[in-house]
């Protein structure tokens, strides 16, 4: 079984990632149950999972919220939450981030648990390239639940 804290990962939070305060709004877009479509605040989102808010050992609850802080991270540069969090049959040796691409936003297609350990999430990530060339990833990604925690398998690319 993989375990979160069995390997560790350094995080790549240093100059030239953005910075969030706890009351910006999450990255991830996600949008508070009684806010009338007000995106949520980082501080109680994806930041109690990833970057300097994060609580230590707490971990994502389902696999949409593994997603979307994966996301947060790519936006925050934090490379060590994105290893941490990939399965350990699929994860890379490294992951190296570009500054220099901005991260303009998520939408979760869908949702869908399979079953108590395995779940799959639909999305697009739009982002815009050092160039200025704005590009979407659509991903159809795999989870699995092990040790009480959600980590990250595998995506298909085009959903």
């Amino acid at each position: 079984m993989a375990e979160q804290g069995a390997t560790s990962f350094s995080s790549s939070l240093d100059a030239g990632w953005p910075r969030l305060a706890p009351s910006d709004p999450c990255p991830c877009g996600r949008t508070a149950a009684a806010g009338k479509g007000k995106v949520r605040a980082f501080g109680d989102c994806c930041g109690r999972f990833v970057g300097p808010l994060a609580d230590e050992g707490g971990a994502a609850p389902d696999a949409e919220s593994l997603m979307r802080s994966r996301y947060t991270a790519f936006v925050l540069g934090d490379a060590g939450y994105l290893l941490a969090t990939w399965h350990p049959d699929t994860r890379p040796e490294t992951l190296a981030l570009d500054p220099a691409q901005q991260w303009l936003g998520l939408q979760v297609k869908a949702h869908l648990p399979r079953d108590a350990t395995h779940a799959e999430v639909a999305f697009v990530a739009r982002s815009r390239d050092a160039t200025g060339r704005a590009s979407r990833l659509v991903e159809h990604s795999r989870f699995v639940r092990e040790g009480g925690r959600w980590y990250y398998v595998d995506g298909r690319l085009g959903g």
